[in-house]
């Protein structure tokens, strides 16, 4: 444990911080869930609301600096891939 108040302080925000970043990603994977549950039931109008709460949510964490806008790239390709496979 630190001993210096700034240190102390330090040690409260990251811990505030990265509790934040858990709960958003596991709001992001929980998200991604849905829409693979969508898929695997064949339901298209579902799996088309599922998909934008999905995309939505992975630009959302790049913009918090969760993902890499590459991994992002990667995961919205593949979601729109299986969303095209149902048609």
């Amino acid at each position: 444990m630190p001993n210096i108040k700034s240190a102390k302080k330090r040690v409260l925000v990251s811990q505030a911080k990265a509790m934040r970043n858990k709960a958003a990603r596991s709001a992001l994977k929980t998200d991604i869930k849905k829409f693979e549950a969508a898929v695997a039931e064949g339901d298209r109008s579902e799996a088309d609301i599922a998909y934008k709460a999905a995309v939505t949510a992975v630009d959302k964490a790049v913009a918090r600096g969760l993902l890499h806008r590459n991994n992002a790239a990667n995961k919205k390709s593949k979601m729109t891939i299986k969303l095209n496979k149902l048609a």
